[in-house]
This record gives C-alpha cells, sequence and structure tokens, in this order.
C-alpha cells in the first residue's frame, strides 16, 4: 500500500488552519498541524515531512524566520508560504529564503491544490534519481561495473566514448541484460549528469495515455483533464530520457516523436504553442528494430533518427567470465540485506551456475541468488550449494551408467573405472558433481582419475 505524503500545516489562526486540515486531508494527503513558526521548526527536526503549507504573520515566530530556520538544516522539504498581506516584496523575500511557492489569503484552492501536486510531483522525481544514482554508483566510473569479459569490456570502452557527446543513442539486447544501466551510465557521464534522468517504458502506458506522458496536457484537453501537466519530456529538460521498449511505441506516437526529434520541442496535448526543450534521447529495445522497419511496423526515418550511436548489451551466455562476478556480487548485497552469513557457493553450485544459459540474463541470476540467499538455513551451511539452485538443478543431466550386458564380464576395477568417466563425460567434465552422483568425495574423484590418466 502506498504511504501517504505527510504535510505540515503551520497557522496560527485554528479555524484557518482546522479548514485547510479538512479540505486537504480529503485530497488525500496526511495532515499535521502547528499554531507557531517555533513549533513547526521543531516538528520538522523531529521527523520527516514532504511539504510544508506555511502562513506567514504569526505571534511568536513568523513564517519567513521559520523558513529561514527550516532551510538551514533541511533544505530538501518544499516549503509553501501563504500570507494575506500580498506584496512583491514579500513574494520575493519568501522565494529567495527557498520557499517553493508563494499563495496569497484568501486562499484558491484550485491553486493550492495544483501548488501540492507540482510539489510532490518534484519531491517523487527528484527521489528517483536519488535512488537511481545511489544504485548505479552516482559516478558510473567504469572500472567499477561488473565486467572482464571481451564483450563487456568493448561495451564500457564505446560507453566512455560515447557518454560526453551529446549523440542520440539505442541500446538493443535481450530482456535482463542490464540496458537501463547503460543508458544511466552515458547519463551519468554526460555534462548533463547533475540534470534529471527521467525514464518512461513505451510499453507498460496505453496508446492514448502516451502522448500525454511524454509532451504533458492542457487543462480540459480531454475528460479527466482537470489541470495542466508537465510531460516526461519538460521534467526532463537539461538532463536526459530513456524511451525503454521504443519498439512498442504505436505509429501516430512515432510520427509526433520524430517531429520532437527534429525541432527539440513538444506541444502539449490540446496545446497550441510549441514549447522548446533541450533534452538527450536514449532509447532501449529488446527487438530488432531492422526487422521491423523492413515490415513496416517500425517507421524508417525515426530509427535512423535514433540510431545515431548504436550499443548492445551482450547476453550472459556470452560472458561467462561475469558470471562468477555477479553471482558473488548479488550474494554479498543479498546476505547483508537479509542478516545472512553467507560466504559463497560450494564448486559443484558455482560450475552449474557458469554452465546454466540464464535464458532471463542477469536479472534471472540476480533474482535465483536472491531466492537462494533468503531460503539458506543459517545453521546448515556458510555456501550455497547446487540444490539450492533449483534452475541450474533442472539443467544438469543424470549419469549414465554402464549397461549390465557391458559389464557381467568385466572386473571389479574395470567396471568402477568405466562408471565414473561415463558419469563424468555425462556431466560435461563437472567433477563436483560427478563426486555427488557416484557419492564419493571430490579428493576420492580426484585420485581416481588421475590414477586413470585422465588428469595430472
Amino acid at each position: 500500500m502506498k504511504q501517504k505524503n505527510r504535510i505540515l500545516v503551520v497557522d496560527d489562526d485554528t479555524a484557518h488552519r482546522t479548514m485547510l486540515h479538512a479540505l486537504i486531508g480529503g485530497w488525500g494527503y496526511e495532515i499535521s498541524e502547528a499554531d507557531d513558526g517555533s513549533t513547526a521548526v521543531d516538528e520538522v527536526r523531529k521527523r520527516p515531512y514532504d511539504l510544508v503549507l506555511m502562513d506567514v504573520r504569526m505571534l511568536k515566530v513568523s513564517g519567513t524566520e521559520a523558513l529561514r530556520e527550516i532551510k538551514s538544516f533541511n533544505p530538501a522539504v518544499p516549503v509553501i508560504i501563504m500570507t494575506a498581506y500580498s506584496s512583491v516584496e514579500s513574494a520575493v523575500s519568501a522565494i529567495k529564503d527557498g520557499a517553493y511557492d508563494y499563495l496569497t489569503k484568501p486562499l484558491d484552492f484550485d491553486k493550492l491544490k495544483l501548488s501540492l501536486e507540482r510539489a510532490m510531483e518534484h519531491i517523487q522525481l527528484k527521489e528517483e534519481n536519488r535512488l537511481l544514482k545511489e544504485n548505479l554508483g552516482i559516478s558510473f566510473d567504469r572500472r567499477n561495473m561488473i565486467g572482464r569479459s571481451p564483450a563487456m569490456v568493448k561495451l564500457l570502452e564505446t560507453v566512455a566514448l560515447v557518454a560526453p557527446s551529446e549523440a542520440t543513442v539505442l541500446i538493443t539486447g535481450e530482456s535482463g541484460t542490464g540496458k537501463e544501466l547503460i543508458a544511466g551510465a552515458i547519463h551519468f557521464n554526460s555534462a548533463r549528469k547533475d540534470g534529471p534522468f527521467v525514464k518512461i517504458n513505451c510499453a507498460a502506458i496505453t496508446d492514448t495515455l502516451l502522448e500525454s506522458e511524454l509532451f504533458g496536457h492542457e487543462k480540459g484537453s480531454f475528460t479527466g483533464a482537470d489541470r495542466r501537466k508537465e510531460g516526461r519530456f519538460l521534467q526532463a529538460n537539461g538532463g536526459s530520457i530513456l524511451l525503454d521498449e521504443i519498439s512498442e511505441m504505436p505509429p501516430a506516437m512515432q510520427v509526433k516523436l520524430l517531429r520532437v526529434l527534429q525541432e527539440r520541442e513538444i506541444t502539449r496535448v490540446g496545446g497550441e504553442n510549441a514549447v522548446k526543450t533541450d533534452v538527450r534521447v536514449i532509447a532501449a529495445t529488446n527487438r530488432d528494430l531492422k526487422e521491423m522497419v523492413a515490415s513496416g511496423a517500425f517507421r524508417e526515418d525515426l530509427y535512423y533518427r535514433l540510431n545515431v550511436v548504436s550499443l548492445n548489451t551482450p547476453p550472459l551466455r556470452e560472458r561467462k567470465e561475469d558470471i562468477p562476478l555477479f553471482a558473488q556480487n548479488f550474494l554479498d548485497m543479498f546476505a547483508e540485506k537479509n542478516r545472512k552469513k553467507i560466504k559463497g557457493f560450494t564448486p559443484a553450485a558455482m560450475d552449474g551456475i557458469i554452465k546454466y544459459g540464464w535464458p532471463g540474463n542477469v536479472r534471472e541470476l540476480m533474482n535465483a541468488v536472491e531466492r537462494a540467499v533468503v531460503l539458506a538455513r543459517p545453521d546448515y551451511s556458510d555456501y550455497i550449494d547446487e540444490k539450492d539452485l533449483p534452475a541450474i538443478q533442472r539443467e544438469l543431466p543424470e549419469s549414465v551408467s554402464p549397461q549390465p550386458e557391458e559389464t557381467w564380464n568385466m572386473p571389479l576395477e574395470e567396471v568402477e573405472k568405466a562408471t565414473i568417466l561415463k558419469t563424468l563425460e555425462s556431466l560435461k567434465g563437472n567433477k563436483s558433481e560427478t563426486a555427488r552422483r557416484l557419492g564419493i568425495t571430490r579428493r576420492t574423484l580426484h585420485k581416481k582419475l588421475k590414477k586413470y590418466g585422465v588428469m595430472p
């Protein structure tokens, strides 16, 4: 269940404060009250608020004094100032001191609601960017990204060259290969790194709403449009926008996106005036856009506009050198998160992890490791075994033993040798799994193979 945004209403007029509590609470916000600026400062120090709505004139500590103090220790919280004494000077002063907005009494409730919604959208966007930067390492030094395989090294070298430019980038690759991560690496290593990084999944939004999400809309432009909305392109102004699953964009929207890329301007749904934008476009898809162009499902001119630079994220099966790095990194992360003291993987488990095809790529590997960590019994073992990874268990073939007719007249030692070698062959050289299937230790298997001259 989504947590309500918490607003602190500050006013020494009890009746006005009570009215605002009822009104704003009815809009779906959680409300707390304070009757003076000093109380407001104490409240903001004690607990987190998403927004403060505060009167200017109060008996003890004024709203402007409280604003300055709040901003001195928590500059992130937006403060909306309201006053019955409207003047240009006080408005400019409040904005200079860090106020998010300035409203005059008697309040216009539509303006108040719009101001609150804009502030919450601004907070949400900043939080998404903060989390993204935190999760992806902020600086995106390519040396900190997992990957030592030739395919990944080549990709990261290309990212390092492309990121500082202003070129539009098309990222292709199977689902779960890290296309969004690469898009983030491009943005945070560019001159736009201090600007917004806005993402939108074109497949997750209906055709009728996609235009509004991308370009915004004017109030009254369609049923339910009770206010003007800024689209993702304007939210990304000065930064970058990731158009994920670009292949799922409907033909009508492809035409409009092409115009935006050509003219560098957008027009809101229901609007007449074009608005200039300064946005770097990064597109991503798991489909072959060339084939879609050939079949008429994707515009050729848009394809070439998007495909100024093309990057392909290789699937995990083509970068097996990276699999142990990913697996251990995920294990450390989830062990810490779930307060489990797990050191690593058994040799059998790691052999299986490397040999498994991982059709879901990095995302599937991450989910498999998380499941293994969560279900691991802390009193049983400090290591994840192959039996803790159902996906690789399904891939391991059963051992093949010699048939009775092949062995009935063979010496016992030869029967043992034939059984061990055929089992090892059927498991494609996986010694740990061979030992497990035969019920012997890996060390014993080592000795016997050395005796047979199979290994030094």
